[in-house]
Parts: C-alpha cells; structure tokens; sequence
C-alpha cells in the first residue's frame, strides 16, 4: 500500500469512526463500546474547600451547606435548607466523599469551567457527570444544564443539554454523558457546565463524579472453556487457562497488551511479551489475578489514557489449608488426651481418622487398651474444596516407669535421667532434690531429661528424692534414683 493511499485509508476510517460516534452524540448516549480507565476523575474529595481546581464564573465560595442564590459549596452532605425546600442529602454519588452544590444564580451563566489535560490526540472519549436536582417541589425552576467540551481555542467539539432535570421524591443521582474525539494538535479540553435557567425560585443542583474515559469499540474477553468471567481452583490442580478476545471494528492499526492486577484492579501491570487477542495463563502462586484486554492505536500504545480495556477475568487460585497434627504423644490407656492440631485456612472444616477411641471430635481415650501406636490422619478442607492433611503417632502405654539410676560419665551410655512416656502434654512438674532437701532439677511440662548436674556443676554420686506432680488430677509420683559416677 502506498502512502498516499494509506493516507487516505487512515482518513477514511478516521470518518467512519467519527460517524460512528455521531450518530452517538446526538442521542448523548454513553458508551456502548469499551472503556479504558479514567483519565481525568473529578470527585471533589471529602468536603472542606473551596474547590480551587476549577472556576464557577460568577459565583462565590461558601463553607455552608445551604448556599444561597449565586452561591456553591463543597460538602458531603446538606439538610434542612430553606425550611426543609432542599432534599436531604447525606452522601455523594459513591458515598464515600463530596460533591458540588450550587444554588443558581439570577441570570442564566456558567457555573463550571475547568481544563482537562493528559488526554490522548486523534482519540474518542466519554465524558460524563452525575447531577441531582436537589429542589423538592415540582413547581420550583427546574435545572436545565448544557455540557460543552471545547479546545483551549474556544472550538467546540461537542456539548449535550439535559433538558429540565426532574423533581424526584427521593434523592436521586443521574449521569448525563455523551462523547467527543480530541484533536490531532493538543489534545487538551476545556469542560464547560452552563446553568440555561435562572435562579431565584428552584434552579439547585448537585454534581459529583466528573470523568473522562477512553471509549472504542467492543471489546470481549473470555476463558476458553468456562461460561464464567471467574475460576476458583486450588493452588495444586491448576491447570493452563487460555484466554481469548475479540474486537468489533473501529481501529485502524490496534495494538494489543494483556495486563494482570493483584489488588482487585487498583493497579494493572502490563504483562510481558502478552501482545495479542490470546493469552496463556500458567499456573501461579496462590492469590487472587485480575486479567483484562487493553487496545489502542499503534502510536498511542504506550500511553495508558489512550487504551480501551475488555471485561476482566479472574482467576483466583486458593492455598491448600496449613495442617499441623501435633508432635508425636505418648498418653496412658484409661486416661483422656486431647489430639491438638491446628488448622488455619479459608474456612476450613477438618476431620480426625480413624474414629477409634474417639470420644468427641478431638478426645482421645483408650479406655484400658496399652502397647500399641495409632497413627491418626488429620485431613481439611477449604470452603474453596482445597485440602491438605497431616498425620500425628500416639503411643498407649499401661503406665509411667521412672528409671532409678543414671550414669552421667559421658561413656555415652545412660549419661542422662530421662522418664519414658512422661509426654509434655501431661502437663507434669518433676522436682529433684538431694540429701539436704536442696532442689538440684525442675521440670515443667517439658520433656525430662537431666545431666546430673546444677548450674553446670557436676553433682556427686549418691541416692536422690524425685517428687512428680499432675495437673489432670492423676495421682502424685514419688521415689528415689541413684546418680553413679
């Protein structure tokens, strides 16, 4: 292709883009394509000043939040103005901040001029705003604003009048938008907001929530295979997922790029070399992802104001529940024990196996049964279907048998004083005291294992006093043992 024809190609479907759109402007409708993110987001904050981004020609600033004629305010709420005239309006638009309230003027005029820079050349957006008519009666002068975006010069590209804005009995917040194509020299716009009725008798508005947003064609994105925009899957049956797009005409030369976000959209990250209508995600870490579909014209590609962005597709991937069965125990046939694992997750459900001498979901009791080990398996389950498991050995012994003599030569042979089975979780305090009554070795719900020594000192031959005590009411254990050196 030549360039003189490529040239008129790239005007041809310039024009059967605008005329597009025309049809669009003159029904002020919103966009019935795809948007991108918002390139200019005016939402007046959380109340308290003057709105110095922009001028209301002809008005004056007030911090109360019942402004008279030829007044606006900044707030997050207004009630009982005018004896009770107004509605009562407690939040904005989304809830969560301020908006803009003008009591009209006398004379008809503007009430809302201001720039918007960073916008892209040569490209389509939507503009669109939330008003409410915050005038009760049906007999007041109803708001009547026209919307005109112009070029810094004062050529208008397009404007939409609303018309009178209805008497609602309740407070009602309506978005009004239409679109506009930037042009190819500076792509900045002026916003124009005119009030066509006079004030006096009615003429009170609410605005909120001003945006500028790329706006194209249609723009679809799915995961081949699933009806649904969301897969929930366990971070160990992953699979590949292959997403897909399509893209009704509009551009002339697009240029794709798949981005990924994973704070539910706040931020979007393009992904690397991912720059066509497919997509093969692999398996991941668990987390939550967020994919959508970004076009724009191959020389704004890189410019994210400029992009339009297909529905997003989420794949949230679940970790296996984090299972930990307990250390291995030793407990004594005929007394209860309690198998103490733990099991952290997305609202698990767990299970202990086998049943055997299961008293309750976790109480254990042999009854009589002795010498034998138990292997149990605790196993869970996330509400997302995700499991995991961990496995716990229980050794039933008939009873607690407290050796009387140790060795602590270091010959490696019985160097330490050690009480089989006397498993920490039995919660027992051993005591060992020499001749004298002098307390040579504590131990508190911890293994027992002494080296014959006290502070680091070596104790002497001789017959010492052990005194075990239970907590679980179990009877008291007494006797003695001989240190031999």
């Amino acid at each position: 292709m030549s360039n003189i024809t490529r040239s008129f190609f790239l005007r041809w479907m310039f024009f059967v883009w605008t005329g597009i759109f025309s049809c669009f402007f003159s029904a002020a409708q919103l966009c019935t394509g795809s948007l991108g993110d918002p390139v200019a987001n005016i939402t007046f904050g959380t109340g308290g000043n003057s709105g110095s981004g922009f001028i209301a020609p002809g008005y004056n600033y007030t911090s109360s939040s019942c402004p008279n004629d030829g007044f606006y305010t900044i707030t997050s709420s207004t009630s009982g103005c005018f004896g009770n005239a107004w509605h009562t309006v407690n939040a904005d638009h989304t809830g969560n901040g301020a908006f803009m309230l003008v009591n009209a003027s006398f004379q008809p005029g503007d009430f809302y001029v201001g720039t918007v820079t960073g916008l892209c050349p040569n490209t389509t957006y939507e503009f669109s705003a939330w008003i409410m008519n915050v005038l009760l009666s049906a007999s007041g002068i109803r708001p009547d604003i026209t919307f005109s975006i112009e070029t810094p010069s004062g050529t208008i590209l397009n404007q939409y009048n609303t018309g009178g804005i209805s008497v609602t009995a309740q407070p009602l917040w309506e978005q009004y938008g239409f679109f506009f194509t930037t042009t190819a020299g500076n792509p900045d716009v002026v916003l124009r907001m005119t009030n066509n009725a006079p004030g006096g008798g009615g003429n009170d508005l609410a605005l909120d929530d001003i945006t500028f947003r790329p706006c194209g064609p249609v723009l679809s994105s799915v995961i081949q295979g699933n009806i649904n925009d969301t897969i929930d899957v366990c971070t160990d049956e992953q699979t590949n997922y292959f997403f897909s797009a399509s893209i009704s005409p509009g551009f002339v030369l697009p240029v794709f790029q798949w981005q990924v976000s994973t704070d539910s959209g706040t931020i979007w990250t393009d992904i690397a070399g991912a720059n066509s209508l497919t997509y093969l995600r692999q398996p991941s870490l668990a987390g939550n992802f967020w994919y959508r579909l970004t076009v724009a014209e191959s020389g704004n590609a890189s410019i994210t104001a400029c992009r339009i962005a297909s529905n997003i597709l989420i794949v949230n991937a679940h970790p296996k529940p984090i299972v930990n069965a307990g250390p291995d125990k030793v407990i004594i046939a005929g007394r209860p024990a309690t198998l103490g694992g733990t099991v952290l997750g997305e609202n698990p459900t767990f299970n202990w196996s086998p049943p055997d001498f299961l008293s309750d979901v976790t109480v254990l009791n042999p009854v009589t049964t002795a010498d034998q080990d138990i292997l149990y398996t605790l196993s869970a389950e996330s509400q997302f279907g995700c499991t995991n498991e961990d496995q716990v050995m229980i050794k039933v012994v008939a009873g607690i048998f407290v050796p009387t003599a140790f060795t602590p030569n270091n010959d490696g042979k019985n160097d330490s004083w050690k009480i089989p089975f006397l498993d920490p979780d039995l919660g027992a305090t051993v005591n060992v005291y020499n001749r004298y009554g002098q307390l040579v070795y504590h131990a508190a719900g911890v293994a027992v294992d002494w080296n014959g020594t006290l502070k680091g000192i070596p104790q002497p031959t001789g017959t010492y006093v052990y005194y075990i005590h239970f907590t679980d009411g179990t009877p008291d254990m007494k006797g003695t043992l001989n240190l031999i050196r």
